[in-house]
């Protein structure tokens, strides 16, 4: 055992400890995780490159799972070959998801037509070997969610990383059997949609993220963000469901726990 943990720690349901700005400092990132109330960490994949080392780092540190999968953005470097590794990676001990995967139409770092592709085979990968699926939906909520119908993506788990929709669609999202991931940005002052999202869906479909090395919390925003300040989001989802933080650190870390097969 390690850090603080005396019952449930924290869940970060999603993070990045592949992304250069985190392996900058990865000793004392890694140092933090250990010393803090964290007692889980999914460490997602975007490309093939990330999702190899992430199933790496899983490997090396008891407290921390992988995802391998590729980012809208980065699909254009995919093909039928990256697709068997990430395959592979998938099947690999502790690597627990497909993810993250989905639709970025704020960037279009990618042809949308092109996204759409390989984000139905990702799709179609997760429910031939079994594993549940990490969505990204960024100003794309329309196809995001008529892909993940038409493909029956939620029959076997689909999780909205970084929640960003409203409390209406967020509602469709659970009748379907997803999740929903509330990250740092919940503690901005004027994210009010994200607000009513955790003031109207039960705890038991939430979990919490860091999005690490980005979207930090209050009172670190504006500097790098890192798996031990999730804290901060529990914080501020228990004060915004009106209950104590020691509850949303177990029910999140129970939901976690039970989507990832943990």
């Amino acid at each position: 055992m390690y850090g603080k943990i005396t019952m449930a720690g924290l869940f970060d349901s999603h993070t990045h400890l592949t992304d250069e700005w985190m392996l900058e400092d990865i000793d004392g990132i890694i140092s933090r995780i250990e010393e803090s109330e964290l007692e889980f960490v999914m460490n997602v994949g975007c490309d093939v490159q990330s999702s190899e080392l992430a199933a790496e780092q899983a490997q090396k540190y008891d407290w921390c799972y992988a995802s391998a999968g590729c980012h809208p953005h980065e699909v254009e470097e995919m093909d039928e070959g990256n697709l068997e590794r990430i395959r592979e990676l998938a099947l690999r001990p502790k690597v627990m998801a497909i993810g993250e995967i989905g639709l970025d139409y704020y960037y279009e770092n990618s042809p949308r037509e092109l996204q759409q592709k390989w984000f139905r085979k990702q799709i179609r990968l997760a429910k031939e070997i079994g594993k549940p699926v990490i969505i990204h939906d960024r100003e794309a909520h329309e196809d995001t969610m008529r892909i993940l119908r038409e493909e029956d993506a939620f029959s076997n788990g689909v999780l909205m990383h970084c929640y960003s929709g409203s409390a209406e669609m967020a509602k469709q999202y659970i009748k379907l059997g997803a999740m929903l991931s509330i990250p740092g940005t919940i503690t901005y002052k004027n994210n009010r949609r994200q607000k009513e999202v955790v003031e109207t869906i039960p705890l038991k479909y939430l979990m919490i993220e860091t999005d690490a090395p980005y979207l930090t919390p209050v009172p670190f925003r504006g500097k790098r963000n890192e798996p031990s300040y999730v804290k901060y989001t529990a914080e501020k989802v228990a004060e915004i469901a009106g209950t104590d933080y020691e509850t949303v650190v177990k029910i999140t870390n129970e939901n976690a726990r039970r989507f990832f097969g943990i």
